[in-house]
């Protein structure tokens, strides 16, 4: 049998049917009440984190073949990138539960919508650490002196990349007010636009570090500078990628009919996220590129 009914019997008398069908009616492999008995916990978060570690330990692995210590360079390098395909599945089973199988048959309940900004706003304190880690390496590197870094950093790509992403965070600011003012073709001509703004930035970043490493000879492990260069810079562009993801999904969502002034939860947290990149980018480029320079 697929599924059985239970009866249930209230103290009114009255009886209340649970079908406890198997399927749950999801195409995913994971139903959202999986595992048994724990209400709406889910297995894509666990996904997800798995695919977040795979990073880091292959980065470790990556380094440690650079030096001749451990494995290969294609090992490493392998495992970013399969974690990387790891992350997206569970990120995509994570939102798809949470936010879009249930979108049509659940009711605008904006105590819930306020739990989960402030879910975000936690989540971006954690980044904010995250980063400001990282940063605080870097100035301890510049109290103890650069020394000639051997690069010049402030090209015209980094500042044509910093005008697309502070363009990008103003398509996204009026594309959420298009939405509360239920101009839908607004909405979703503006959502892909800075969905479209925030690849041509990776890829600004991408054919940066192609000249940096191949015709500048600016490696990741020739230096205590550019260990916090390429940590810094590719830690925001890994959260770039997580963005342009998370619009993407969002975009896609919009095209179904999706979203409305009393329902956007899912754009405003996106785009608490988005203007916190930009943010973080802006500061970056004030501190590691100018401020490298001076």
């Amino acid at each position: 049998m697929d599924g059985f009914l239970v009866v249930q019997l209230q103290p009114n008398g009255m009886t209340v049917a649970d079908d406890t069908s198997d399927d749950h009616g999801h195409h995913l492999p994971a139903v959202q009440d999986f595992p048994r008995g724990f209400g709406e916990a889910s297995w894509w978060p666990f996904i997800t984190a798995l695919g977040g570690s795979g990073f880091y330990i292959g980065a470790a692995l990556y380094v440690l073949a650079q030096r001749d210590i451990f494995g290969s360079t294609m090992l490493g390098g392998g495992l970013f990138v399969a974690s990387t395909a790891v992350f997206l599945l569970g990120l995509y089973g994570w939102v798809y539960h949470a936010f879009v199988s249930d979108f049509w048959n659940r009711e605008a309940d904006h105590k819930h919508e306020a739990k989960l900004r402030w879910g975000m706003l936690t989540f971006l304190g954690t980044e904010i650490a995250t980063f400001g880690a990282l940063f605080v390496y870097y100035f301890f590197i510049r109290v103890g002196g650069l020394g000639d870094i051997g690069i010049h950093l402030t090209g015209w790509l980094v500042f044509a990349n910093t005008a697309i992403l502070i363009a990008s965070s103003f398509t996204m600011h009026y594309a959420h007010v298009a939405l509360l003012n239920e101009n839908r073709k607004r909405f979703v001509a503006l959502l892909g636009t800075t969905l479209g703004l925030g690849l041509i930035f990776l890829g600004g970043q991408v054919y940066e570090y192609y000249e940096f490493l191949v015709h500048e000879n600016f490696g990741v492990l020739e230096g205590a500078f550019n260990n916090g260069f390429y940590a810094l810079t590719g830690l925001h562009g890994l959260h770039v990628s997580l963005g342009a993801v998370l619009l993407g999904i969002v975009f896609g969502r919009s095209l179904f009919g999706q979203y409305s002034s009393e329902r956007h939860v899912s754009v405003s947290t996106v785009s608490m996220y988005w203007h916190f990149v930009d943010v973080v980018w802006v500061f970056l480029v004030v501190v590691l590129y100018v401020g490298a320079s001076i």
